[in-house]
């Protein structure tokens, strides 16, 4: 069960409308790296966790995905309310589509569900919820740098603040579980290379380092001569 309180959970103050900021802002409210995808990629990861708290954690971030889709449609419904007359408004997708959030990338692109980020291992979703996470904060990061007022600044450093935290729990689940750094999960034994760095990429000045060096790694410097031999 759901209830929507109509409040947000951070104060969202436009100072002055700007439709064309408003079109790089459907990009978390319709695109891939949005809140809709996350809030509907943790909520359906939710139901193949049989780890209780980590389902809690995951239904619990989903929701307040769900509030950040609320604030990032506020702060275009902001942008775009009462300037339908504008030059820079007949610029934008609103001009057909009409004020307000639409459930379109800033290209206008529509949301899809091949965004969706899900399988049946939690191992496999956490990892790939840290990555999702990244991809929000620096879509958040760009958006701050082109932020025409300080109000819309405001709520956007608190939703890229939020990815980090959110990061932080899914490292801490993964850690949880003896995962965060081990690469191996599943059922399936790894054959006798899975700790074998082949040096594909040559030009004479290789360079080294803890993901390619003992005892971690087998380092095969000349892939082509190990086969032939």
């Amino acid at each position: 069960m759901f209830f929507h309180k109509k409040e947000t959970i951070h104060v969202v103050n436009v100072n002055e409308a700007n439709p064309r900021f408003a079109q790089l802002l459907l990009e978390q409210f319709g695109g891939a790296t949005g809140e809709l995808t996350a809030a509907l990629q943790y909520w359906t990861q939710s139901f193949h966790c049989e780890h209780a708290g980590i389902r809690d954690m995951l239904q619990d971030i989903a929701i307040e995905e769900f509030g950040h889709l609320e604030m990032v449609g506020k702060l275009i419904e902001a942008h775009t309310k009462n300037v339908d007359q504008t030059e820079a408004y007949k610029s934008t997708l609103f001009a057909v589509r009409g004020m307000g959030p639409h459930l379109l990338d800033s290209q206008g692109n529509a949301w899809t569900a091949n965004y969706v980020n899900e399988g049946g291992d939690i191992v496999r979703d956490l990892r790939a919820d840290i990555g999702a996470e990244a991809g929000a904060r620096q879509t958040y990061e760009e958006l701050i740098k082109l932020a025409p007022d300080e109000g819309t600044k405001q709520t956007l450093v608190h939703l890229l603040t939020r990815e980090i935290s959110h990061t932080h729990m899914f490292m801490k689940a993964l850690d949880s579980l003896g995962k965060l750094t081990d690469p191996l999960f599943g059922n399936i034994q790894p054959d006798s290379t899975v700790d074998i760095y082949y040096n594909l990429s040559s030009d004479g000045k290789d360079e080294r380092g803890p993901w390619n060096s003992e005892p971690t790694f087998r380092y095969i410097a000349d892939p082509l001569a190990e086969k032939q031999s």
